[in-house]
């Protein structure tokens, strides 16, 4: 459950986090602006205060809408493929509790961030910790239809299971561009990174097994 009045953060909740980015170290993640970005951002604002101990356990739990704040080490791993440059204009598709999109604008980027669900997109922005955060654009919409008036994009980040690499995406990715998105309709998908070469060629690379809720077409306007 998110806040619209701030919450705080203690020496418990910052210690918690420096024990969460040496977790990720040790599972592999050696990006350090990654690592410092997730060190920088209170994933306990982002769940209800009585799991604010369980919240720097690299896991995912469940929020409002039956959607899922990602595991730590899903959003470390999709931000690290994402080679980010600082003032990269970065599109993301499901914006969920906002987390991936806090930690992306932690690295001095410009981010366009998609919800399909009203009542989460409307959750989302009466949370405080987002007014930080001035080059985050929130965007209701349908995440397989992109943002067309505001492309390309250089990088393009899918935080949702998709069943199938959707074209009008592939459309809004720059020229030497990377799109990271999981792939498959079961209950793993695979993590592909899509680079997109100065000819509009594309290379695909196979990251390896994660677990998303499914990316859905169209927008819900239940809540």
């Amino acid at each position: 459950m998110l806040h619209s009045k701030p919450r705080e953060d203690n020496y418990l909740q910052k210690g918690l986090r420096k024990q969460l980015v040496q977790v990720l170290r040790d599972k592999g993640i050696k990006d350090e602006r990654v690592l410092a970005a997730i060190g920088a951002v209170p994933r306990h604002f982002f769940l209800d205060p009585a799991f604010e101990r369980q919240a720097y356990e690299d896991r995912a739990f469940p929020i409002v809408a039956s959607q899922t704040i990602s595991m730590p080490y899903t959003v470390a791993s999709q931000t690290h493929l994402l080679d980010l440059k600082k003032f990269d204009k970065v599109l993301e598709i499901g914006t969920g509790s906002a987390y991936q999109a806090c930690v992306l604008a932690e690295m001095g980027i410009t981010l366009y961030t998609i919800e399909r669900q009203r009542e989460l997109y409307d959750h989302v922005g009466q949370f405080f910790f987002l007014k930080k955060y001035s080059n985050i654009k929130r965007f209701f919409g349908d995440g397989f239809e992109g943002l067309p008036s505001f492309a390309p994009f250089d990088k393009i980040l899918i935080t949702c299971g998709a069943p199938f690499i959707p074209p009008k995406l592939i459309e809004q990715l720059k020229p030497g561009g990377i799109m990271v998105i999981p792939v498959g309709e079961d209950e793993k998908q695979k993590m592909l990174r899509i680079t997109k070469d100065l000819n509009g060629n594309l290379k695909e690379e196979d990251m390896g097994d994660f677990s998303f809720v499914p990316m859905l077409q169209g927008k819900s306007n239940k809540g």
